[in-house]
């Protein structure tokens, strides 16, 4: 029987913490978090395999201390990068998705008072962007969404 004071710090002991973060990444849906915990003890699970021959003080200091340093660096310069370059977490749904987009004027939207939109074959109520008249027929440019209402501005304005 192998006590944990015999697996610590050892190829082993890395290799299962690269399988434990691996999985935990995979089981989050890739949140980029753990996976850089996953490639720094990867790194140190090398590590282990080149100190084997020091002293158990010496080589668990060595160890953490380059598990830590990798992780640190892997989450402070990689993480970001991949954030962006993967877009993860940045996926409008929703009504957000709805800004920015081209909508018809189905319903006059009158100086002061609401009228009618249709985006993505959906009707929405709309309300003018800075008051102005916008026509039935007219094509708009939904702004923001302000409750259950869209805030418009004409698509001629840019």
């Amino acid at each position: 029987m192998v006590s944990m004071q015999d697996f610590l710090f050892t190829p082993w002991f890395w290799l299962t913490l690269t399988i434990l973060f691996s999985v935990i990444e995979l089981v989050s849906a890739f949140t980029l978090i753990t996976v850089w915990f996953a490639l720094a003890s990867l790194i140190t699970l090398f590590a282990a395999g080149l100190t084997e021959s020091l002293d158990a003080a010496l080589k668990a200091k060595i160890q953490s201390g380059l598990f830590l340093a990798m992780s640190a660096v892997f989450l402070a310069f990689t993480r970001p990068l991949a954030i962006k370059k993967l877009k993860v977490g940045r996926e409008k749904t929703n009504v957000h998705a709805l800004i920015g987009k081209t909508a018809l004027v189905t319903r006059r939207i009158p100086r002061f008072d609401s009228g009618e939109i249709k985006v993505r074959g959906i009707l929405w109520t709309a309300l003018s962007e800075n008051n102005a008249d916008i026509e039935e027929g007219a094509e708009c440019v939904i702004i923001r969404i302000e409750g259950v209402k869209a805030v418009v501005r004409p698509a001629s304005q840019g």
